[in-house]
């Protein structure tokens, strides 16, 4: 059977043309992002207590629905590990140079896609982001376009769009013709891509000063060219409060399990699947909810200068992971992140996330134990034109005498 291989940042899967297969192990990872954002200008232990209770009511309620399902997912061998990674891949250079780390903190149109509550968040009336990414030298191409805006001072909307693929891969089925001589003519090329769209809304909570929830409906499209498509629904639920300096930020992904219905195109595998793989056939793919508990607070110190700290714990129920605490219900990978500001004007960030146990005899350096990805980052505020940079340092191990570098790097700005 053909099949290529697509990495990302947090997971790998080896894809026989829209049947997923799941492996585990660290990935090495290029990034090149690209950011264009748009603006345009237009309390008490009460009000903990009752985030509080949300905050229960939101992860108890997912996370009852996520294990129930997981369990009789597992038991039928139905639900493959990483379903719909692209989405969990991130978006935004702010975003990037902090580690991921934006539940609690986000406050402009990515808000639709880390957390829809920070949609109230936003310091301008209409908010807009544009992102081109490049993942492993360009072979994996990432897009991202999201705007948002006000309906009134108590609600807000936005919209997000996501596409990441792999374009103009050469089917070479047909590259030897009948008379066994090479017709280059008969090369074709398709596209592999996974697309989704979020529609999001927020809404702050009268009587209690501070808090603010929200909800993205989001529509899924996977495309493999002519040999598979997918289409899938689910729903994702966000809540975020302010109190002083501390911000907090629950996020609960796919809360309903997310549903991924593939059609096969059977006839497309006839004569050219290996003697010891089966032609695939139509199935549903299912996605676990996954929770997002983040924390942030700013500091004011000496000469114009803001330090904002934060920190993300990130929750899966679909199975035991290589991440800090794992287990077979829940495991959590921890992220956090720092932002130094100068007058609002200019940014210095840093994040680590990602942590995983290597083995020894599975690492190229030889050296087993665990290893975080680490972020840096760079930003430039003004007037409502804003430039992010982030760069990542993924890896730098020891592969045949040399060392390997793998590096993300993140651009963005804003247009007011």
């Amino acid at each position: 059977m053909l099949y290529f291989r697509l990495l990302a940042p947090s997971y790998r899967e080896q894809l026989p043309f829209g049947i997923p297969r799941p492996q585990s192990g660290r990935t090495i990872n290029k990034y090149l992002a690209f950011d264009l954002r748009i603006n345009r200008n237009s309390s008490s232990r009460y009000s903990m207590a009752h985030f509080s209770r949300l905050v229960f009511l939101l992860a108890s309620t997912g996370l009852s629905l996520g294990l129930t399902t997981g369990a009789a997912a597992q038991t039928k061998d139905l639900t493959p590990k990483y379903s719909n990674e692209f989405l969990n891949i991130g978006v935004g250079g702010r975003a990037l140079g902090m580690g991921g780390v934006q539940v609690g903190i986000v406050g402009d149109a990515t808000a639709g896609y880390w957390n829809p509550a920070g949609l109230l968040n936003q310091k301008h009336k209409y908010d807009a982001v544009l992102m081109h990414s490049e993942l492993f030298s360009g072979i994996v191409k990432n897009d991202y376009a999201a705007f948002s805006m006000p309906l009134d001072e108590q609600s807000a909307i936005g919209a997000s769009l996501i596409r990441t693929g792999v374009d103009n891969i050469a089917d070479t089925r047909n590259l030897i013709n009948e008379y066994g001589y090479i017709q280059y003519d008969k090369i074709q090329y398709f596209s592999v891509a996974d697309y989704a769209v979020l529609l999001s809304y927020a809404r702050r909570i009268a009587g209690i000063e501070g808090l603010k929830v929200g909800a993205n409906g989001k529509v899924i499209y996977r495309n493999y060219g002519r040999f598979a498509n997918a289409w899938g629904f689910g729903i994702d639920a966000g809540a975020q409060y302010d109190k002083g300096n501390w911000r907090v930020g629950l996020m609960a992904r796919d809360i309903t399990t997310t549903f991924n219905s593939w059609s096969i195109n059977a006839d497309e595998f006839k004569g050219v699947a290996a003697l010891n793989d089966s032609v695939p056939s139509n199935s549903t793919e299912i996605t676990l909810p996954r929770f997002v508990l983040g924390v942030g607070r700013t500091f004011k110190l000496p000469g114009q200068l803001t330090a904002l700290v934060a920190a993300d714990l990130e929750m899966t129920t679909d199975g035991q992971r290589n991440t800090l605490v794992s287990s077979s219900a829940v495991s959590i990978d921890p992220k956090a992140g720092l932002e130094l500001g100068f007058k609002d004007l200019l940014f210095l960030r840093g994040g680590i996330s990602n942590f995983q146990k290597m083995e020894a005899d599975q690492a190229f350096d030889g050296k087993g134990g665990w290893r975080g990805q680490p972020t840096l980052g760079v930003g430039v505020a003004l007037s409502g034109l804003r430039l992010d940079m982030a760069l990542s340092r993924l890896a730098v191990e020891k592969q045949g005498g040399s060392n390997t570098n793998s590096i993300i790097v993140s651009l963005g700005y804003g247009l007011k």
